[in-house]
Formats: structure tokens, sequence, C-alpha cells
């Protein structure tokens, strides 16, 4: 498999898009217990401040992710997804998310993962994330560690 990695906006509706979406909740049921797609039901697939996109290697799509708007200047990023480990699929695609968001105005971003999810919190601290007090649902959830990152 080559590594030219293709990153490009998407439809989260779409039937091939839906199956990198759900072999990520697969992935977290498995490892969590919970598939996270209860936060990702307000999608808003005309509203250009929620970008979603997957990642492509030779027209297979091997991974996702998405920003949403939480506040005017904050977005969230959220279904970070990669299918193979050490490709730097992840790595593409947020970067490619923080751009989007740097056009769309949003001036930080903010995430969520679980604490014991220690491949997600290595990766978002080597991206240059601080872990942050947990914001709006996560408030109250011990399982949840929530990351911030500032775009300017």
């Amino acid at each position: 498999m080559s590594e030219n990695i293709l990153i490009k906006t998407a439809d989260p509706n779409d039937e091939k898009v839906q199956k990198i979406i759900d072999e990520l909740s697969a992935n977290l049921f498995a490892r969590f217990g919970s598939d996270g797609k209860n936060s990702f039901i307000d999608w808003q697939i005309n509203n250009p401040k929620f970008v979603f996109v997957v990642a492509e290697i030779e027209n297979e799509i091997v991974g996702c992710g998405a920003i949403r708007p939480i506040e005017e200047n904050i977005g969230e990023v959220k279904r970070m997804y990669s299918k193979f480990s050490g490709k730097k699929i992840g790595q593409n695609i947020l970067e490619f998310l923080e751009e989007k968001a740097k056009t769309i105005g949003f001036k930080e971003l903010v995430l969520e993962t679980r604490v014991k999810n220690n491949q997600a919190t290595q990766f978002y601290q080597k991206q240059g994330y601080k872990i942050t007090p947990n914001y709006g649902k996560y408030i109250d959830q011990p399982e949840a560690i929530c990351f911030r990152k500032s775009l300017i």
C-alpha cells in the first residue's frame, strides 16, 4: 500500500463513508463499551462550520475525522479514526481539520477522549493539544479527558 494519503471533505451519510464510521463505532464499543455515536447525532451537513473528512489511500477510505462548532470561535474535533497505525493517517486528518478550522474562523479546537485511550491521549499531546478541564457534557464524567489547542 502506497503512503499517498488523500484527505478530502465528505458527506458522513454517504454509504461508502458510513462504513468507516461504523468501523470506528465498532472499534470504540469493543475497547470501551460505548460507540460514541450519541456525540454525532446533531450533525448539520449544510452548515459550513461542520466539516467531515475522510482519508483515502489508493481509493480505499482508511480514516475519518470531523470538526463542529461548540462556541462562536471554538470548534470540537469528533470521530477521529485511522484504520492503520503508523501511517500518519490521523496526523494528516488532524492537520487538515486544523487548517479548515482556521479558515472557518475558529481560534481554538477542543476534543474529548477516554482516559483509558492511551494511544489517543499520547497522539493528541504530540500534536500540541494540552489537557484542559472537561467541558460541556463531559464535566462530570471521570472517564473522559479533554484537550485544547490554540490555532492562533
